[in-house]
């Protein structure tokens, strides 16, 4: 027990034990500036904005999916309603599936669509 208490101090506080590192020169401060600045400028660069096309296209599929969850959904339903089958779990996964992509269609229709 002593054996795996010196374990985890040790491996919890090894940072008091450490040396401390050296204080940088201003002017290696300045070069970290420099990199900072050229992450974030390749980082602007990077940055993709999606067409009104893809957007509309994205939108689509989404709809899609949604309309082939609620197919899905209403059948198990129907099957577990009307001929009594054991379909309950599957039938709750997919009517989660269905409000999940339900909601994230609707909030990506208004981000794209009606920027406030």
């Amino acid at each position: 027990m002593l054996r795996l208490l010196a374990l985890v101090a040790c491996l919890l506080l090894p940072t008091p034990l450490l040396p401390a590192q050296e204080m940088s020169s201003p002017g290696e401060g300045a070069s970290s500036v420099e990199v900072l600045r050229a992450f974030a400028k390749q980082k602007e660069e990077q940055r993709k904005e999606f067409t009104d096309q893809e957007k509309r296209q994205i939108m689509f599929f989404m709809g899609v999916a949604l309309l082939v969850l609620l197919v899905a959904t209403a059948a198990f339903g129907i099957a577990m309603a009307l001929y009594g089958k054991q379909v309950f779990v599957a039938h709750m996964l997919l009517a989660g599936l269905t409000v999940t992509l339900a909601i994230a269609h609707t909030v990506v229709a208004l981000v794209w669509f009606f920027p406030f």
